[in-house]
């Protein structure tokens, strides 16, 4: 595919700079191509939406990037890590308990290696996950998850958004009690 842009090396594939800029090479794609692209960072920018939502404690950020009949389910994460945590259902309460119960925690949350399948309307993203948890009355403590999240998607009014998110735990390190806010 890389090969169909202008500049192009055949033999490698590598985009040379007399390409010109990103949007130069998106305007050689076809319209096809173009808004499979666009679909797949809309994808992954819901993903950033909902992270940054909770980073950032803004339930106005976190909530758009979930559907109203959203399911989150960290079972198998929380498992792994020694304690438990029910499945939510419904954005108002994945949006509440979230902000609860990592209300005296800062987090971040960075994402990598995101895996995009679409399917007209619907689409599944798989990326991992790297959470660290400090708790804000104690920095020098803290708690860091990698996770694998399987994300179903679904296009609601030309936006993407969550349908499921199921999270599971890949490794964990530093103090576990951390967590026990949750």
């Amino acid at each position: 595919m890389i090969g169909a842009f202008k500049g192009a090396d055949a033999g490698t594939g590598c985009i040379s700079q007399a390409a010109g800029s990103a949007k130069e090479l998106l305007m050689t794609m076809s319209p096809s191509l173009a808004d499979e692209a666009a679909d797949r960072l809309a994808i992954v920018d819901t993903l950033y939406r909902f992270a940054a939502g909770i980073d950032l404690r803004d339930k106005n950020l976190l909530s758009s990037a979930l559907a109203e009949n959203a399911i989150s389910d960290f079972r198998p994460a929380a498992a792994k890590a020694g304690f438990e945590y029910p499945v939510i259902e419904g954005r108002d309460y994945i949006v509440a308990a979230l902000t609860a119960s990592l209300a005296t925690l800062d987090t971040t949350h960075s994402m990598t290696n995101p895996r995009v399948t679409i399917d007209g309307d619907t689409a599944r993203l798989d990326v991992l996950v790297e959470a660290q948890h400090v708790p804000r009355q104690d920095p020098t403590r803290h708690y860091l998850m990698k996770n694998r999240y399987d994300v179903e998607l679904k296009r609601s009014d030309d936006v993407w958004v969550i349908t499921r998110t199921t999270v599971d735990n890949v490794w964990r390190s530093g103090d576990p009690a951390v967590l026990s806010v949750v």
